[in-house]
C-alpha cells in the first residue's frame, strides 16, 4: 500500500506538472502606438493575398503594406501600429474581433481597442499564418492550429494529421473539415476518419489554395496532380475539381488558387492557365451556372495578364474583389477597377 500510494502522488505530481506547463505560455503581447491609422484614396500597391467583406459592410483587404478597410470611399490602413505588415489573411469572428495572419510574425487580434499578438511563444504552431477560418464552434483556425478564445491546440501526424503543413481549412454543410496542404496531400475528417483524397487513378490532390461548396453541395477545389516522376524533375498536372460525394470531375485546366460560389449559382476562380512557368497568364473566370453540371461547362474569362490573381469575394451588392500580386480589384459586372491608380479597365 505504501508503494502504491507513493505512485499516486507520483503520478498526481506529473498531471499537476503537465498541466503547469499547458498554462506557462505567456499572455499575448499588447501593441500600443501613437501612430495613427493611415486615409488615402488609393488602396494598397503591393501584394493582396485575400479579400473579406466585415459585418458592416465595410471591405477587409489584407496586403503586404498592411490590412486596409475600404468604406466605399476611403482605404484605412488598421495596421498601422504593427512593425511588420506583411498579412496573408483578414477575418472577423461572430464576435466582431478582426483577426491577421502575417507571413512571418504570427497573428494578431483587434478587439476596437487594442491589438493582441500571439506568435509561437503564446503556443501557435508556426508564425507563418496564411489562412484564417472559423469554424461552426467558434474556433479559429490558423493551419495546424486551432483557437478556442484561451489557447492553441496545434494538431500534426502524431494526432492521425496525413501532413504537418496545414495551409487552408474549410469545413462544408455537414460538419466535415477539409483540409489543403502546402505542397502536400489534400485531405477531410468527417469526425472519426481522417482520408487523403485521390483521383481515380489514386493519384493524391496536393498544393490545395482554394475549397468552397456549392448551393447543391458539391466541394469545389483547384489541386495539383503530381502525374510522374523521373528522377528529381516532377512532372505536374493542375485543374479546378468538382466532387459530389462519389466522383472527382475536372472540370478544368486552368489553376483555381481562389474559389468562391456567387449569390446566381456560378463559380468564380482566380489562377493560373498553366501549371508552371515564369511570365505565365492568370485569370479571372466564371463558369456559367446553366452549364456549371455540363461535361464541357460555359467558362468566361473576365481579365487576363501575367502575373498573379489571388483571393476572392463577392460582396454583398454583387461586386467581386480579387488580389493580385500589386493590389486589388473590383469588377461589377461591366468595369473592373483597379484601386492602386483609381483607374478603370475595361
Amino acid at each position: 500500500m505504501k508503494y502504491i500510494n507513493l505512485y499516486a502522488l507520483f503520478l498526481m505530481s506529473v498531471l499537476y506538472t503537465s498541466c503547469k506547463q499547458k498554462q506557462t505560455y505567456p499572455p499575448p503581447d499588447i501593441i500600443k502606438s501613437e501612430a495613427r491609422d493611415s486615409v488615402s484614396s488609393y488602396g494598397p500597391t503591393r501584394m493582396v493575398r485575400n479579400v473579406k467583406q466585415a459585418r458592416n459592410g465595410d471591405i477587409l483587404i489584407a496586403s503586404y503594406t498592411g490590412v486596409w478597410r475600404y468604406d466605399g470611399k476611403l482605404f484605412t490602413n488598421i495596421t498601422s501600429a504593427i512593425k511588420s505588415p506583411s498579412f496573408w489573411d483578414v477575418l472577423e469572428d461572430r464576435n466582431g474581433n478582426l483577426w491577421f495572419a502575417s507571413k512571418d510574425s504570427g497573428v494578431y487580434c483587434y478587439n476596437g481597442k487594442s491589438i493582441l499578438h500571439y506568435t509561437t511563444r503564446q503556443g501557435l504552431s508556426s508564425n507563418m499564418a496564411l489562412h484564417i477560418f472559423e469554424d461552426r464552434a467558434g474556433n479559429i483556425w490558423f493551419g495546424s492550429s486551432r483557437y478556442d478564445g484561451k489557447a492553441f491546440r496545434n494538431f500534426t501526424t502524431k494526432d492521425g494529421f496525413p501532413s504537418n503543413r496545414i495551409r487552408l481549412l474549410f469545413e462544408d454543410k455537414t460538419g466535415k473539415l477539409w483540409f489543403g496542404a502546402q505542397g502536400e496531400n489534400m485531405f477531410v475528417f468527417d469526425g472519426k476518419t481522417y482520408t487523403v483524397l485521390k483521383n481515380k487513378d489514386g493519384k493524391a490532390f496536393n498544393n490545395v489554395w482554394g475549397i468552397t461548396e456549392d448551393r447543391k453541395g458539391n466541394i469545389w477545389f483547384g489541386a495539383s496532380i503530381i502525374e510522374d516522376k523521373r528522377g528529381d524533375t516532377s512532372f505536374i498536372s493542375q485543374g479546378l475539381w468538382r466532387y459530389d460525394g462519389s466522383t472527382y470531375t475536372k472540370v478544368s485546366q486552368k489553376g483555381a488558387y481562389g474559389i468562391i460560389e456567387d449569390k446566381n449559382g456560378n463559380i468564380w476562380t482566380t489562377g493560373a492557365d498553366k501549371p508552371q512557368g515564369i511570365g505565365q497568364a492568370w485569370s479571372l473566370s466564371r463558369y456559367d451556372q446553366q452549364s456549371l453540371y455540363n461535361k464541357n461547362p460555359s467558362v468566361t474569362e473576365i481579365m487576363s495578364q501575367t502575373g498573379m490573381l489571388l483571393g476572392i469575394l463577392e460582396d454583398t451588392k454583387g461586386n467581386i474583389w480579387f488580389g493580385s500580386g500589386v493590389g486589388v480589384y473590383r469588377y461589377d459586372g461591366k468595369t473592373i477597377t483597379d484601386f492602386k491608380t483609381a483607374a478603370v479597365q475595361q
